[in-house]
């Protein structure tokens, strides 16, 4: 079978093939467990520097699944803080969205989180959706700390990578919906953001809004006062901060 012939077969043919980068990748994938390493098997496969793995939205709330370093979880942590950025066009869209010069681009869909990655020093950022039939279940982001474009053969590779570990994924989060407690605990990462959620319910108690205004009221708050939102969903859980007194919002 030649190297075309193998990105375009479905992922059970691929587990056939042996040997190369791209089909480790896709076995690697394939036997992964609830809490082995997603993002590893990218950063193996593919031309670039970082990889960040993340459920976006409805259902399964926002949240980093992993991250290939600390710079790629900042980077991811930067879209979800904003509530805008690449991975976000991409689950909205259903298109890869590929950046190749941070720097000098700028996006009408996501202003915020453009000059945010740009303050970062990135260079190129590729954003995949991950989807499970109709269903959204996030994004894949591969980054890259010079401004290069991804060659045509890499998306294609990095497109059947996504489709593999989207249903890993897709696992994870319906076990931390309703697993066992054993199963949550494993499952949950290290880069939960259950707190947010939690600090996100408290300050709508606190200015009487919605849930979601909530949240769009943490997001603003924290952008304004120069924070991340899990820092200061930290503070209002310890309730070092209260908005019932929008007094000490940038404290």
């Amino acid at each position: 079978m030649s190297a075309e012939q193998l990105r375009s077969a479905p992922p059970a043919v691929v587990l056939f093939m042996t040997g190369g980068g791209f089909v480790d990748a896709i076995a690697s994938l394939q036997r992964a467990g609830i809490g082995d390493d997603l993002c590893g098997p990218f950063l193996s496969a593919l031309p670039v520097t970082g990889v960040a793995i993340s459920t976006l939205g409805d259902p399964f709330g926002s949240e980093t699944v992993c991250a290939s370093d600390a710079a790629a979880a900042e980077l991811d942590e930067i879209q979800l803080d904003l509530g805008e950025g690449p991975c976000w066009e991409a689950m909205l869209t259903g298109v890869p969205v590929l950046e190749p010069n941070v720097q000098t681009a700028t996006s009408p869909n996501w202003p915020m989180a453009s000059r945010a990655l740009r303050e970062t020093g990135l260079g190129a950022v590729f954003a995949f959706p991950m989807r499970v039939g109709t269903l959204n279940v996030g994004a894949v982001d591969l980054y890259d700390q010079t401004s290069v474009a991804l060659p045509a053969t890499a998306v294609r590779d990095a497109t059947a990578l996504v489709h593999v570990v989207a249903r890993h994924v897709l696992h994870r989060a319906l076990v931390q919906a309703g697993g066992s407690s054993d199963e949550r605990q494993q499952s949950e990462g290290r880069y939960s953001r259950r707190e947010v959620y939690q600090a996100s319910g408290m300050l709508a108690a606190q200015t009487g809004t919605t849930a979601a205004d909530a949240l769009l009221l943490l997001r603003a708050y924290a952008h304004s006062a120069g924070r991340s939102v899990r820092d200061l969903s930290a503070d209002i859980i310890a309730r070092n901060v209260d908005f019932t007194d929008r007094s000490d919002v940038s404290s």
